[in-house]
């Protein structure tokens, strides 16, 4: 009989255990996601903001050294990330690629004009440093034209703006929730030896003794809880990594490796904290308090 009660007893302990490290493991994960979401978001933001093109086409009468000279002096510039010279025959395969049919069998020539892409970094693909560019460019005789879509540049950085106010905000809050949920847990993990506390401080066992051997428990937890997010944060990385190899998530190891150490931190202090206040709270309960 007892000893059944006591296997009866000792499920409910792990299944207890398990709940409280699943729940751990879940917010601390989704907390962790967020981070690698706000550390990468202005990677993000600058791979879409580096495929912004300025193309500056150039007239038919340009001769060979002018352009050079041109892409040079545009490839030393500190806004640039690189040009690439497109010819007027690239152009017109590339239209064909597009289109499906050759447009010149219609027209009966070549009316496209050889280009200059300049590819600009992100902290300066802004409409003042566009419109600079542009203004540049054209001083120069060859130089017929200068493109680029200023309203996709306008809006591109108005939304950079309002989703990293809301990546912020988002994350914020969502580590309060975390806080919380996992506060719960650890909370109801405590009340249900809420007897077995105030038993051992009816026998002369002092608070921090008391005290001491839940809150390890609650901190091995949530290390153990730490370890599975930090484990699911690491394959969703790799993945992650793997599939947008251009920005390059890894590059910056040392912020990726603070990332994980805070989330593993947090499980640890969150867990701490928790069980010294929940231990706490029924210390200081009478006998007939808690059975309510």
């Amino acid at each position: 009989m007892s000893s059944s009660f006591e296997k009866h007893q000792k499920r409910r302990l792990i299944s207890s255990y398990f709940s409280v490290v699943l729940s751990i493991a879940l917010v601390l994960f989704l907390v962790g996601l967020l981070g690698l979401l706000v550390l990468n978001a202005k990677k993000v933001s600058d791979h879409f903001k580096e495929q912004v093109v300025v193309t500056i086409y150039l007239k038919d009468n340009a001769k060979e050294v002018e352009t050079k000279q041109l892409e040079k002096s545009l490839a030393m510039a500190e806004y640039v990330k690189h040009t690439e010279y497109v010819s007027k025959e690239q152009a017109a395969e590339f239209m064909k690629a597009q289109n499906g049919e050759d447009f010149m069998d219609f027209v009966g020539y070549n009316p496209l004009q050889n280009s200059i892409d300049v590819y600009l970094k992100a902290d300066f693909v802004t409409t003042e440093h566009l419109e600079k560019i542009s203004n540049e460019a054209l001083t120069k005789d060859f130089v017929d034209e200068v493109s680029y879509d200023n309203d996709l540049v306008k809006l591109m950085n108005n939304n950079v703006k309002k989703i990293s106010f809301w990546v912020l905000l988002i994350s914020g809050i969502f580590t309060v929730i975390a806080v919380l949920l996992i506060n719960s847990s650890i909370r109801l993990s405590v009340y249900s030896k809420r007897f077995t506390i105030k038993t051992m401080q009816m026998v002369g066992a002092t608070k921090q003794f008391i005290r001491k051997p839940f809150v390890w428990k609650s901190i091995r937890l949530g290390m153990i809880g730490a370890l599975i997010a930090l484990i699911g944060m690491a394959i969703v990385l790799y993945y992650l990594n793997k599939t947008f190899a251009e920005l390059q998530l890894l590059s910056n190891s040392i912020l990726i490796g603070l990332l994980f150490l805070f989330i593993f931190a947090l499980g640890v202090v969150i867990t701490w904290i928790s069980t010294h206040f929940a231990t706490q709270r029924f210390l200081n309960l009478k006998t007939d308090q808690l059975y309510y």
